[in-house]
């Protein structure tokens, strides 16, 4: 049996189009190293179903998995993660479009450093402007830094200049590749999470276990950024679905003291403009 090197994990839940449109770019710009492409639909019910069917009749390494209802992003991707036998795992989001070269820059740049756990691309967006997509973690030294000492941006994301690949704390998880490394001593997503803060507790984790996260400006993907979630949730009340996840992050006691110094601190700001 040929030894895969990469597999490619997507999570579609209604975004037929989008779908189609990101696996079709995987195949039109593949990478030179052997791959293997997993979608997991969490009940989708606007035709997905028969669109990944298609994709699993046309190629020997493309699967669709199928759930009855929506699991989760975190327990999606496992899904995905847990078939594969790739040496690498991407983690990439449904609305993204896969350029020429970008998925084997990812390999080979994981491949030549050691210490790499993460690896995220430069993602663009639609009209090709730069698309910020790394944080820093959120601590309550960081918060008391950003709202009462006068440091800017450290709550924003932001995409580190030059060509050069950069260290960062967390890179967001529409392009997210796991090392070997990473997979062995930090495992799969953690599934409390539904939907956000995976990706930056799993970056979290990878530091923790002594490896490091990578921002990768020579891959380059495009990415409509929050596609899915769209679906999820209106614009207005899309920061409610943030909470739960938070609370899981930073456990109940850090939740509170740090949004209590970002609400203290943006209310302190106001006074003192």
């Amino acid at each position: 049996m040929k030894k895969i090197t990469l597999s490619i994990v997507i999570v579609n839940m209604n975004t037929v189009d989008l779908t189609k449109e990101c696996i079709e770019s995987i195949f039109k710009h593949k990478p030179k190293v052997s791959f293997e492409v997993f979608v997991t639909d969490n009940g989708s019910d606007d035709g997905s179903d028969e669109m990944l069917k298609r994709f699993d009749k046309k190629y020997s390494n493309f699967t669709a998995i199928f759930n009855d209802s929506n699991t989760g992003y975190g327990k999606a991707n496992n899904q995905g993660i847990k078939k594969s036998k790739g040496e690498y795992v991407l983690l990439l989001n449904n609305d993204t479009v896969v350029y020429k070269n970008s998925l084997q820059s990812l390999v080979d740049f994981a491949k030549k450093t050691p210490d790499a756990g993460v690896v995220g691309s430069k993602l663009l967006n639609m009209d090709g402007t730069l698309q910020n997509s790394c944080f820093n973690f959120p601590t309550i030294t960081n918060a008391i830094k950003e709202y009462y000492l006068g440091s800017k941006g450290l709550f924003d994301k932001f995409a580190p200049k030059g060509k050069n690949p950069t260290e960062v704390d967390s890179v967001v998880g529409a392009v997210f590749l796991i090392t070997p490394k990473a997979r062995k001593r930090v495992g799969i997503l953690d599934e409390r999470y539904f939907a956000y803060f995976e990706d930056i507790d799993y970056c979290r984790q990878t530091w923790k276990k002594g490896l490091k996260v990578y921002y990768l400006p020579e891959s380059v993907i495009m990415h409509y950024h929050g596609a899915t979630f769209k679906k999820l949730a209106d614009e207005s009340e899309r920061w409610k679905r943030l909470i739960p996840s938070s609370k899981i992050y930073h456990g109940l006691v850090k939740h509170y003291i740090i949004n209590a110094i970002i609400w203290s601190g943006q209310k302190w700001q106001k006074l003192t403009s």
